[in-house]
């Protein structure tokens, strides 16, 4: 669970770095730098603490595994885009309100591809969760743009990622690897409709360098690694309400770096998300725990 919150925390702050780091570049070419930064951090990593476990990793299962990476690599592509490219026509309130609706999206896909039933508690949750991001965004004073409508997409891509990610941990064990392995797929990816769509200038990219290594070191590197290793151990549906905190870190860093100030309808929305966090969390486990006591 704390590397859920950790991905979590950095995932929420960062969402100032993706927006401030458009100022002089395009999202398609933020994201291929941001990724390929994620890509240069993890690698060495990964090669130092699995190189051992990478080879048979591959071997014991190789076309699940290269599965795995295109589904993963496609859903991790169109959701970071996606999200980026709203945040050119809404703000960080709304962008995270609506990125966050991949909670109740994770459950509902889990039922109609796996057929698989979550506890009642997950259902709770995420109905407290969505109203705590309502209040958290303040989105009954907001105007519906376009980048509204962006995020809803977006948080799909969100929800089928989080999905893959729970069942690659099922059989495969190289997190770092395979982080760096989908960074480097997103950045490719990234490069190829930049070139076609965007003018990549590198003074520009430059430009934005700080905003880059913030979202390409700690979001795109060392936060997706942290997922995959959250998700060894924590199921798909309660891993999304935790990710969901995402937008009281969003708020929060708001708050301090841009002075966005949260209201007493804010605070409300951040202690029902956190509410929901820990019932999904401490609710499937009560039963476990009364046996173990008996």
């Amino acid at each position: 669970m704390i590397c859920a919150l950790v991905t979590t925390f950095i995932w929420g702050t960062a969402f100032i770095a993706q927006d401030t780091g458009m100022d002089n570049i395009g999202p398609l070419t933020f994201n291929m730098a941001r990724f390929f930064v994620g890509f240069l951090t993890i690698l060495p990593i990964a090669l130092i603490f699995e190189q051992k476990k990478i080879r048979n990793e591959i071997k014991s299962n190789q076309k699940l595994f290269f599965k795995y990476l295109l589904f993963m690599g496609v859903s991790l592509f169109l959701g970071t885009y996606l999200q980026q490219a709203s945040l050119q026509y809404t703000n960080i309130a709304n962008a995270a309100f609506f990125t966050v609706f991949y909670v109740p999206i994770v459950p509902i896909l889990l039922f109609f591809i796996y057929s698989k039933k979550v506890h009642w508690s997950i259902w709770s949750s995420i109905g407290l969760c969505v109203a705590g991001v309502y209040l958290l965004s303040d989105f009954s004073d907001s105007q519906i743009m376009l980048g509204d409508g962006l995020v809803i997409l977006c948080s799909v891509f969100w929800a089928l990622h989080i999905i893959y990610a729970g069942k690659f941990m099922e059989v495969f064990d190289i997190p770092m690897f395979y982080a760096a392995l989908q960074a480097a797929f997103v950045g490719i990816v990234s490069l190829f409709f930049a070139i076609i769509f965007e003018d990549i200038n590198l003074s520009n990219i430059l430009l934005e360098g700080y905003s880059i290594l913030y979202a390409g070191v700690l979001s795109g590197g060392i936060a997706f690694t942290l997922q995959m290793y959250a998700q060894k151990h924590i199921e798909e549906a309660p891993a999304a309400i935790i990710y969901s905190l995402e937008g009281v870190f969003a708020a929060i860093a708001g708050w301090i770096i841009l002075n966005q100030v949260l209201g007493f309808s804010n605070i409300i929305g951040c202690l029902l998300i956190l509410c929901a966090v820990l019932i999904s969390q401490l609710v499937p486990q009560k039963k476990s725990i009364i046996y173990n006591v008996e």
